[in-house]
């Protein structure tokens, strides 16, 4: 089986030359380049695996490249961000990265989130036979099958970690579940203890399913707890 081919896009030489080598070492294959043209292009003629995408990069910046990176390649991208700031913008915009690392980050920790986000891409790559079947909340429809989402018959739209969240707990309606069991069914073991990508995907979920983010009856959140699904209206 051919080696994984992650591309790197970065404007520090030095960060691509030493995470190119470390990307090889774990037994990837690298490509670095510096900005996110030189990587569309690159990426049309070799297409890669995942992508790990700095913000802040001169041109097109982190930001307005994932756009064109999704219609474009349509492979997972792990945002790279130095700045809190940066990381704030990319949580809030809610874009679509599968993951981001903050530097300077440990190269184990940025390995542990490659393998994590590359497993999820394969199982939704995997046979619609190998998939858990419908599951009906009361007027809430999921079709893992067809990667699907329906409320009271109308389609949403989700994000692939959107939709691995509502099927956790969707497989356990009414009961709740803690943010670090959802982190480690959803995201993988290695983010547990790292609670804010589970409170940004929730409130996004509850907006994309009709659930007031304010007053939700849907999601609902158990304090010191975590969240449990609830069924609302009718199938």
């Amino acid at each position: 089986m051919a080696p994984a081919h992650i591309l790197l896009v970065d404007d520090d030489p030095l960060l691509r030359r030493s995470l190119a080598l470390n990307l090889e070492e774990a037994g990837y294959r690298a490509s670095a380049v510096a900005s996110a043209e030189d990587a569309l292009a690159l990426a049309a003629r070799d297409r890669p695996d995942l992508i790990l995408l700095d913000i802040g990069l001169p041109g097109i910046d982190g930001l307005a490249a994932l756009r064109q990176f999704q219609s474009r390649v349509g492979v997972p991208v792990i945002f790279v961000t130095a700045r809190r700031r940066e990381l704030d913008e990319v949580l809030g915009l809610e874009l679509g990265a599968e993951d981001y690392i903050t530097k300077p980050f440990s190269v184990d920790v940025l390995l542990a989130r490659i393998r994590t986000v590359l497993r999820r891409a394969e199982k939704l790559a995997s046979p619609p036979e190998a998939k858990v079947g419908l599951l009906q909340i009361g007027d809430l429809t999921i079709d893992s099958a067809a990667h699907l989402v329906t409320v009271s018959g109308r389609p949403v739209e989700l994000t692939p970690l959107e939709f691995g969240l509502l099927q956790a707990l969707a497989r356990e309606p009414g009961h709740v579940l803690s943010v670090d069991d959802l982190l480690a069914r959803v995201w993988g073991a290695e983010y547990v203890g790292e609670p804010q990508v589970v409170y940004v995907h929730i409130h996004w979920l509850r907006l994309k399913l009709g659930d007031d983010p304010d007053n939700p009856r849907r999601i609902v959140t158990v304090r010191g707890v975590g969240y449990k699904l609830e069924p609302q209206g009718e199938a």
